[in-house]
């Protein structure tokens, strides 16, 4: 059986990554991108559908474990009853001369002596499909399926025993001893790899410490919880699809949002409603190579007919992203459906239309400067959404059910208009001022008549409805009215409506069991960890500053022993919940850290964009 969400690290190459347990085991790992078939897959299923488990004999949980430094490279120690061994996990980043995914595990004994147990059991095509195995030496083992291939390589000193099923290997380290595993993949007609060396993998290790360590030591952020903000930048870093720019929103798909439940969801790809999130992030963080790459990959996903616009993307700008089921596999504890791929892509949100001409403006701001066919898209943006501003949609949280008039939705199109007036003036393109601006002035009136309620005394999820939702909380951040408007400081209380032991729901009256109403999935969720951060920055900016570091901290306090966060967290549970880690997640609180401490250096610019960030 996996393990429980929070027991997972992450490591990765920039390219896909994989997830270790505090057991020692890999249960996830997708290659050669984060959004190929996985080749272990025991995470939504068991063992026989994949896994990697180096551990001692009879242990099974850590003693502890942590990352390097400011690196991904992660350090799991079991102290046993005969001695003290450590497992060091990391895959090199494939930006120098890397061909192809390579997962390193290096064990060394630290005091005494420990009797180790090795267990792989590769499954391509997301568990369902044994490779023929076969030895290729005392030391190395092959593994091929169809267009896949994966090789292992123990080096001298460890004996391997292949199977169809498995590879298992026993050994005993001693202080000082060291054995390194190595287990890559490759298209099946690829020629093998050569044979590892101690020396070639000591020589990935320093290449991957000082290339992590250097790129953290670029960030500028001196204030309270550094290292709680690295480690997200950090796993934001790791989540990027490094040829192409684009950030998946997590390396996983369906870990369920409740357990035994159906919203079990793909979120290997690149979603456009947290671009301005994460534009924004990189930017305070100084890290403007990876903004431009993210903005660069945005503008190549969206270019063409703006009637062709999707809420997200593969890695590449891919469109075609099919949702299919997988019925071999039992789903992360029963929660089933597992799924590939995501349906979502169809759906007409028209809040994207704002996510992209808010991050082209923040780009722009940032010295982004915008060749002639981007200008048209931006023009071809603005007129394609004043022709359909007034229609219904899916909305952020891309319901299953009935198209809504979603607040959050209008508020994002008044954010298109706006940026794009911005922007008209930027570029002097006068001829288009005029109708923008009217734009703007009628979404804007509309959405104060229909989407705010005398009688609930906030703005409402949707246009006629009694609840409220989380996104309302980004009104004033993103400029659509003063933190001080009383408006404002009414959804803000009626926030309480969705507190969850001190974390917030994305919507629904959790006195009432915090139900669904939006579509047919039934259940409920865990609290929402961005939006729990979203009202941390709401109540910054309108003045509680105490209680908005309280709200902050208590976040920071449900992070796993490694410093990661899922989508959700169950408070009463006490476990984490949804894909894992979330890219959204921790976007959210590098930029509440910003809100509440960007240091005297910063501050000044910091309060000077917030409003449109």
């Amino acid at each position: 059986m996996a393990g429980r969400i929070e027991d997972y690290a992450l490591v990765g190459d920039l390219e896909t990554a994989a997830l270790v347990g505090t057991d020692g085991s890999v249960d996830w790992w997708c290659a050669p991108r984060f959004d190929s078939p996985a080749s272990l897959a025991a995470l939504l299923g068991n063992p026989d559908h994949g896994r990697w488990l180096l551990a001692p004999v009879g242990n099974s949980r850590c003693s502890r474990r942590s990352y390097r430094g400011d690196t991904l490279v992660l350090d799991t120690v079991w102290e046993t009853l005969s001695g003290t061994v450590r497992v060091t996990d990391f895959m090199p980043p494939r930006y120098a001369g890397e061909p192809a995914p390579r997962i390193v595990r290096i064990v060394e004994g630290v005091t005494g002596r420990v009797d180790v147990r090795g267990e792989l059991s590769v499954r391509f095509d997301h568990g369902s499909i044994v490779p023929w195995s076969r030895s290729t030496g005392r030391h190395t083992a092959v593994y091929v399926a169809g267009p896949d291939s994966a090789h292992l390589d123990c080096g001298p000193g460890v004996e391997l025993a292949v199977t169809r099923d498995r590879t298992t290997c026993e050994f005993t380290v001693t202080a000082g001893r060291r054995v390194v595993f190595v287990l890559g993949w490759r298209p099946s007609h690829a020629p093998a790899p050569p044979p590892v060396s101690p020396a070639d993998v000591d020589a990935a290790l320093a290449r991957t410490l000082a290339f992590w360590n250097d790129w953290a030591a670029a960030l500028r952020y001196e204030g309270p919880a550094r290292e709680a903000v690295i480690r997200s930048l950090l796993t934001l870093k790791a989540l990027t699809y490094a040829p192409t720019g684009g950030i998946v929103a997590a390396p996983t798909t369906s870990l369920p949002e409740s357990i035994g439940g159906r919203r079990n969801w793909d979120y290997r790809f690149c979603w456009l409603r947290d671009s301005t999130f994460t534009l924004s992030c990189l930017l305070r963080s100084g890290y403007r190579r990876e903004a431009l790459a993210w903005t660069g990959w945005l503008l190549r996903a969206v270019a063409g007919d703006p009637a062709d616009i999707q809420p997200l993307y593969g890695v590449e700008g891919q469109r075609r992203l099919p949702e299919t089921y997988a019925d071999w596999l039992s789903g992360y504890e029963n929660s089933r459906p597992v799924r590939f791929g995501n349906a979502a892509v169809d759906q007409f949100q028209l809040d994207i239309y704002g996510e992209v001409l808010s991050t082209v403006y923040s780009a722009v701001r940032a010295g982004v400067v915008l060749d002639p066919p981007a200008w048209a898209l931006v023009a071809s943006l603005l007129e394609y959404l004043g022709e359909r501003w007034q229609e219904p949609d899916e909305g952020i949280w891309e319901v299953r059910g009935p198209r809504r008039h979603f607040v959050h939705s209008k508020v994002m199109a008044w954010v298109a208009a706006d940026r794009a007036v911005r922007l008209a003036r930027v570029a002097g393109l006068r001829g288009s001022l005029a109708r923008w601006q009217a734009l703007r002035a009628e979404l804007h009136a509309e959405i104060c008549a229909r989407g705010w309620s005398e009688e609930q005394l906030s703005f409402t999820q949707y246009y006629g409805s009694a609840q409220v939702d989380a996104t309302a909380l980004l009104i004033p951040r993103l400029g659509f009215l003063p933190a001080d408007d009383p408006r404002v400081l009414g959804t803000i209380r009626a926030m309480e409506r969705l507190d969850d032991h001190g974390f917030l729901r994305r919507y629904g009256d959790v006195r009432d069991g915090g139900t669904h109403d939006l579509d047919d999935l039934g259940g409920t969720e865990g609290s929402f960890v961005a939006c729990t951060f979203w009202y941390a920055d709401a109540l910054a900016m309108t003045g509680r500053a105490d209680e908005a570091r309280t709200v902050f901290e208590r976040v920071l306090d449900v992070r796993n022993d490694v410093g990661l966060l899922a989508e959700e967290w169950d408070p009463v549970a006490g476990r984490q919940l949804g894909n894992m880690p979330q890219a959204l997640s921790h976007v959210a609180l590098v930029n509440t850290a910003f809100t509440l401490y960007g240091t005297r250096r910063h501050g000044r610019d910091h309060a000077r964009h917030l409003a449109v960030a």
